[in-house]
C-alpha cells in the first residue's frame, strides 16, 4: 500500500486503453497453472474423502441435504459443498478436473486482487497479484482439493470488497445490496471471510486517515453482525461435531495470547522466507511460565506501536500489518479449531491474510521505483528476478500433493513429530490391505502420542483384521478409556468382542455406540449382524432397517437387510433392498446372486436368469452360482443350457451335492421331453 498512483502509460495518457496489464495477467495465469502442474493429476489427500460429495449426497435430494441437513457434510459450508456436488456431476471421480478448478479459482482470486488494488490506487497492483499467485505458501490451499473453500471463498470475498468499494463511491442502495449478497455467499463457503467488514474499515482508514461514524462505520455494522453470527455457528459446529472440548483445547487466556503472538510471527516468517514448508507443522508446547514465549506477543505489540507512531509519515505499514492480523484472527487460538489438536499453524490459514503484507511490500517497492524514476525494463527484470524463485519453489512444493504417499512422506520427513501423519498413513495402508506396514505406523504414532485415541483405535482394527484378537481388544479398551464418549471406540470394542465370539458383550458395545450417536449406521449394521448370529431374527431385521435408514449409501447394509427379509419370507421387500445394494455397488457377485435367488423364488424366472448372469460374469469360477444358473434354466425348460452350467459347477466343485442333484433332474427332464 502506498500514497501515490503509478504514472500513466503513454497509451493511457493519450486516451487509449492500456492492454499491457491484462496481457501480463493472462501470462501470469499461464505461469501459475504451469507452476502447479505437478498437482494437476494428484489424487485425494488427507481428508478429501470426507469433503468431496459422498455417495448418499450425489443425487438431487443430496443437494437439499447439503443445505438443510445439519451434519450431512463435514462442515456446514453449503455453497462449498454445492460446488463439490456440481463438480461430481460434471467430472465424476476425475480428480484432475477438481485440481484444475481449484487452480483456476486461485488465478481468479489473483485477478480480482489486482482489480481491487488498482481501484484503491495501490502502486504495484500487478506485482502484488503475481506474488499472491506464485508464492509457495499458497500451495496448500491450491493443490489440496479440500481447500476449494479457501480459493472459492476468497474470490467471493474480493468480489464483495470490490462491490462495497463501488458503493462507498456511489452510495447507491443496489450496490450495497449486491455487496451484501456476495458477502453472504462468501460466508456460506467459509466463515473466516466474516472478517471482511473489519478489513474494509482498515482500508477506509488507510485512504482517509480517519473513520466517519455515519459514512464509514454504520454501513458495515449489518455485515459485521452477519459475519459474527456465521462465526458463532462455526464455533458451535467445531464444539459439537469436532469435539473441541477435549483436554487439548483447554487453554487459559494467557496461553491463547501466547499462541496468537507466536502464530503471527510464524506466518510472517514463512511469508518472508518460504523454506521447509510442510502440510502439518509441529504443535508447540505452550508454557505460561517460560519467559521467552512472551517475546512473540510483545514483539507483535511493539510492531503495532511502532507502526502507529509513524502513521503521520505513512499509514500503509500499519494498515497492511493490521489487515494481516485481523484476517488471521479466527485461526489465532482465541477460538478452538479441530486442527489445534496437532498444530496451531498451517499455511492455508494465511491465504487471505498474506494480502495485507504482499500489497504493502509490492506497493512500497513500486512507490520507491516511482520516486527514483526506474525504467519499465528494469522494473520488469527486477520483478522477474523476485517472482521466478517463488514459482520454482511452488512447482517443487506441488510435488508433495501428487498422492497420499508423497504427502505423508514429505510431512513425516519435515515434521517427524507428526503423530497424525503416521495415523493417516496407517489408515491408508490398512485400506490397501498392507496391515503390517499400517501397524508399524500406528506404533510410531503412539510413540509420539501415547494417548492418541485414533492411533489406539485404528491399531486395534488392524490387529483384528490380522487375527490378533486379544491384542486388538487391548487397544480398543485403551481407546475407550481415553475417550469414553466416542462412539467409534465402542464400535471397535464390539467388533473385537464379536471376533472372540462374545456376542452379548459385542451387542452391548454396539448399543452404547448407538446411544452416543443414534444415527451411527455402521453401529446399527454391526448390531444387526450380531443379533442375527444370536438367532434373534426379528430384532436383527429391525436393526438392519435402522442401518439402511441412517446409512443409505452402505451397500452391505442393504444386502444384509435383504437377506434378513428373505428369512422372514418377505421376498418383494428383499428384492427391493438387493436392487438398492446393486445400485450402490454393482461389482459384488453375491448381491446379484441373492437377487437372482429371491426373483427365482418369486416366480420371476427371466429376471432371475439375468441376475445370475451378472453374478457369473463377476465370479465365473463359482460352483454355487453355476448351480443356481442351472436351477433356473431347468425351470425355464432350457435343459441343454442347464446341463452345461451344472457340469461346470461340478468341475469347479465335484462335491457340490445340489449341482449333482440338479444335473440328474435336468437330464431326466430333457429325456422326458424328447
Amino acid at each position: 500500500m502506498g500514497k501515490r498512483r503509478t504514472p500513466e502509460t503513454p497509451a493511457a495518457a493519450a486516451g487509449g486503453r492500456d492492454w499491457s496489464p491484462w496481457l501480463l495477467l493472462a501470462l501470469l495465469i499461464v505461469v501459475t497453472f504451469a507452476a502447479y502442474h505437478p498437482a494437476w493429476h494428484g489424487g485425494v489427500l488427507w481428508d478429501d474423502d470426507d469433503h468431496l460429495t459422498r455417495l448418499e449426497l450425489q443425487g438431487t435430494d443430496g443437494l437439499y441435504r447439503i443445505w438443510f441437513d445439519v451434519g450431512a457434510t463435514l462442515q456446514h459450508y453449503p455453497l462449498l459443498h454445492t460446488a463439490f456436488w456440481i463438480e461430481h456431476r460434471l467430472f465424476g471421480d476425475a480428480m484432475t478436473a477438481y485440481h484444475l478448478v481449484n487452480i483456476g479459482m486461485h488465478c481468479l482470486a489473483a485477478v480480482l486482487l489486482f482489480i481491487v488494488l488498482r481501484r484503491l490506487a495501490v502502486p504495484g497492483a500487478l506485482f502484488a497479484a503475481a506474488i499472491f499467485a506464485l508464492h509457495p505458501v499458497q500451495v496448500e490451499s491450491v493443490a489440496w482439493i479440500t481447500e476449494l473453500k479457501n480459493t472459492m471463498s476468497t474470490v467471493l470475498l474480493l468480489g464483495a470488497a470490490l462491490l462495497y468499494l463501488r458503493f462507498d463511491r456511489t452510495r447507491r442502495a443496489p450496490d450495497y445490496a449486491l455487496a451484501a449478497v456476495v458477502f453472504v455467499l462468501a460466508l456460506l463457503t467459509k466463515t473466516v471471510t466474516g472478517t471482511l467488514p473489519i478489513a474494509l474499515l482498515i482500508v477506509l482508514w488507510w485512504q482517509r486517515g480517519r473513520l466517519d461514524l455515519r459514512r464509514d462505520v454504520l454501513p458495515l455494522v449489518p455485515l459485521a453482525v452477519v459475519g459474527i453470527g456465521a462465526g458463532l455457528v462455526t464455533a458451535w459446529w467445531e464444539r459439537e461435531f469436532n469435539r473441541t472440548t477435549m483436554s487439548e483445547f483447554e487453554l487459559t487466556i494467557v496461553e491463547r495470547v501466547l499462541v496468537a503472538g507466536r502464530a503471527i510471527v510464524f506466518h510472517l516468517s514463512k511469508l518472508a522466507w518460504p523454506a521447509n514448508l510442510t502440510f502439518s507443522y509441529p504443535r508447540w508446547q505452550i508454557d505460561a511460565a517460560a519467559w521467552w514465549q512472551y517475546l512473540f506477543p510483545l514483539g507483535v505489540g511493539a510492531a503495532l506501536a511502532g507502526l502507529w507512531s509513524i502513521r503521520g509519515w505513512s499509514r500503509a505499514p500499519l494498515a497492511g500489518f493490521v489487515f494481516f492480523c485481523v484476517a488471521l484472527g479466527p485461526t489465532l487460538g482465541f477460538f478452538n479449531l479441530y486442527t489445534f489438536r496437532y498444530s496451531f499453524v498451517a499455511d492455508h490459514y494465511q491465504y487471505v491474510a498474506c494480502i495485507g503484507i504482499i500489497a504493502l511490500v509490492a506497493g512500497g517497492l513500486a512507490h520507491l521505483a516511482n520516486r527514483r524514476s526506474v525504467g519499465t525494463a528494469v522494473r520488469f527484470a527486477a520483478a522477474l528476478a523476485m517472482l521466478a524463485p517463488l514459482a520454482v519453489v511452488t512447482w517443487h512444493q506441488s510435488h508433495q500433493y501428487v498422492d497420499r504417499d508423497a504427502l505423508y512422506a514429505a510431512t513425516i520427513a519435515r515434521n517427524p513429530s507428526s503423530w497424525l501423519a503416521h495415523v493417516n498413513l496407517g489408515n491408508d495402508l490398512q485400506k490397501r490391505g498392507r496391515l503390517t506396514e499400517a501397524i508399524s505406523n500406528y506404533h510410531a504414532a503412539l510413540a509420539l502420542a501415547p494417548e492418541s485415541f485414533e492411533a489406539h483405535q485404528n491399531l486395534g482394527l488392524a490387529l483384528q483384521k490380522s487375527g490378533r484378537f486379544d491384542e486388538a481388544l487391548a487397544e480398543m479398551q485403551t481407546a475407550v478409556r481415553i475417550r469414553p464418549d466416542a462412539p467409534e471406540g465402542h464400535l471397535g470394542m464390539g467388533i473385537c468382542w464379536r471376533s472372540l465370539n462374545r456376542l452379548d458383550d459385542a451387542a452391548a458395545e454396539f448399543r452404547e455406540a448407538i446411544r452416543l450417536r443414534p444415527d451411527y449406521a455402521e453401529a446399527h449394521l454391526h448390531l444387526a449382524s450380531t443379533l442375527e448370529a444370536q438367532g434373534r431374527v426379528e430384532e436383527s431385521t429391525g436393526a438392519f432397517r435402522e442401518a439402511v435408514r441412517f446409512g443409505p449409501a452402505l451397500a452391505d447394509a442393504h444386502y444384509r437387510f435383504a437377506n434378513a427379509l428373505m428369512r422372514l419370507d418377505r421376498k418383494d421387500e428383499a428384492i427391493a433392498e438387493y436392487r438398492l445394494a446393486i445400485a450402490i455397488d454393482a461389482a459384488v457377485a453375491e448381491y446379484h446372486n441373492n437377487l437372482g435367488f429371491a426373483l427365482e423364488h418369486s416366480g420371476r424366472l427371466a429376471e432371475a436368469l439375468a441376475a445370475y448372469t451378472d453374478a457369473l460374469r463377476l465370479r465365473p469360477t463359482s460352483a454355487f452360482i453355476e448351480n443356481n444358473m442351472g436351477s433356473v434354466l431347468i425351470r425355464l425348460g432350457r435343459f441343454d443350457d442347464a446341463i452345461e452350467h451344472l457340469r461346470r459347477s461340478l468341475q469347479l466343485d465335484p462335491e457340490h451335492k445340489p449341482a449333482r442333484d440338479n444335473l440328474a433332474l435336468a437330464m431326466a427332464r430333457r429325456q422326458g421331453s424328447t
